[in-house]
């Protein structure tokens, strides 16, 4: 939404932008915390980045303030917040002491995650979106991704076990989650969620319950969160598998009567 050159911008056009440099913000304060060993305080930051990272485009919508610039902001947050950010933590926990390809693992993560979002730029205007239009994304999402990368760390804060900080399976775990990121795979995204009416109650319950596990066992409920999401994956392929044949039903063309004549002879 661009706004007449010497107005002042309302406050409705500068809340969104706001929201955005606030999850900026946390996701830099999570480095700050993985810096002097912080780590749940540190997960907690990023954690807080992607709930400001979900409300940011809402907001806007709502107010009918979307901009060009809000985008750009809002992507370069992201890449902070969900790619640098847990590349860097993931780093000072457990990744500096692999010998030689630490350092590169953890690149791969932040990389992968600018490379999806550069995609996603790139793509934002493209007329034809076959996964987008169907309700997917492409790829694991740049906050779902730092999620599913955090998930030894969940698993090291629940059982103090230093078998889930060792190198030999956060490198593994770190590659296998760049590479969803920037995969062509189709996943489920929030447009392809629909709720009954008659469940919408129940919805909301399970909300207020999930809210209220996360308060009293954030670990165990962001790794249940985590790992369902994963779990989803394989589905959401066979879902959009489904779409596409349905697609391409559509857009055969019916025999023509004169095509039927013309077999019978």
């Amino acid at each position: 939404m661009n706004e007449p050159e010497g107005r002042g911008l309302p406050l409705r056009a500068f809340l969104p932008n706001a929201v955005t440099v606030l999850a900026l913000c946390s996701g830099l304060t999570g480095i700050r915390f993985a810096f002097g060993g912080e780590w749940d305080k540190a997960l907690i930051a990023i954690v807080v980045a992607g709930v400001l990272d979900g409300l940011d485009g809402r907001i806007a919508r709502m107010l009918k303030a979307n901009s060009k610039f809000g985008a750009e902001l809002d992507s370069l947050s992201d890449n902070i917040a969900f790619g640098t950010a847990p590349a860097l933590i993931l780093f000072q926990w457990s990744l500096t002491s692999a010998p030689k390809f630490g350092w590169t693992i953890a690149l791969a993560l932040a990389v992968s995650c600018a490379l999806r979002l550069a995609r996603f730029n790139s793509r934002i205007d493209a007329a034809v979106q076959p996964h987008k239009s169907a309700g997917f994304n492409t790829g694991v999402p740049a906050p779902a991704g730092a999620g599913l990368a955090f998930v030894p760390i969940y698993l090291w804060l629940i059982t103090a076990h230093d078998m889930f900080r060792d190198w030999k399976l956060v490198m593994p775990w770190t590659l296998f989650v760049a590479v969803l990121m920037i995969s062509a795979i189709p996943t489920y995204s929030w447009t392809s969620i629909r709720i009954r009416k008659s469940w919408r109650v129940v919805a909301l319950a399970g909300i207020a319950l999930l809210g209220a596990a996360l308060i009293n066992e954030p670990w165990i409920t962001l790794t249940l969160v985590s790992l369902t999401y994963l779990a989803t994956v394989p589905f959401s392929i066979a879902s959009y598998a489904r779409v596409r044949r349905r697609r391409a039903t559509q857009a055969s063309p019916a025999p023509t009567a004169t095509a039927a004549t013309d077999g019978a002879r």
